[in-house]
């Protein structure tokens, strides 16, 4: 009964602080409501008993997508008025773009069907005395440990690239230079400036 009530009091902060996402004017109220939305996703996660999940969701979108969207969006300043006069414009691609959307996921859903592989795996015995996360962490670093490794690795790339385009040099700001710090020296770093008596710089 009061996990009931709990899986109903998660949905419904969950259902409305999503619409708030998309409704909200200001970004950062947006951000703020998606990291809300998150929680209440991970507290039915945990219900469920798949604390794991709940864990990842936390940490990964949470701690990292969701803080760091924010501060984007404080530090950038971006002029969202400005944006959004040209969004009539792209409209009619939006549109197609959704439409082509909808049609596959209708498709997918529409001929979704569950193989008897998938029901021997889900009735499959596990192994007793392993939490839901230990068990993951078992399958994950043995069995698809390769595959684990290859996305890290893409994801270290992304991040690499998204680093390299947005990277801007403004000019006239100084900038570090590691080869020319270490290669000073007292007759470089040093300026002695005479100065007569009775007499300023």
């Amino acid at each position: 009964m009061i996990a009931g009530l709990f899986f109903y009091l998660f949905a419904a902060v969950a259902v409305a602080s999503a619409v708030m996402v998309i409704t909200a004017r200001n970004p950062v109220h947006s951000v703020l409501f998606l990291i809300l939305t998150f929680f209440n996703a991970a507290g039915i996660f945990i219900l469920l008993g798949a604390e794991f999940l709940a864990m990842i969701l936390v940490v990964v979108y949470v701690g990292a997508v969701a803080v760091l969207f924010l501060f984007v969006v404080m530090m950038l300043d971006v002029d969202f008025v400005e944006l959004r006069q040209g969004m009539l414009n792209y409209l009619p691609v939006g549109a197609t773009v959704g439409f082509i959307v909808l049609f596959e996921l209708v498709l997918v859903i529409g001929t979704w069907t569950l193989s008897p592989e998938a029901l021997q795996a889900a009735a499959a015995p596990v192994a007793t005395g392993l939490t839901n996360t230990e068990a993951l962490g078992q399958i994950l670093y043995t069995k698809y440990i390769f595959f684990f490794q290859i996305a890290g690795l893409i994801l270290l790339v992304a991040m690499i690239g998204a680093i390299v385009l947005t990277l801007r040099h403004k000019q006239g700001v100084k900038r570090q230079n590691i080869a020319d710090q270490n290669a000073r020296s007292p007759a470089t770093a040093i300026e002695i400036i005479k100065v007569k008596p009775g007499q300023g710089i």
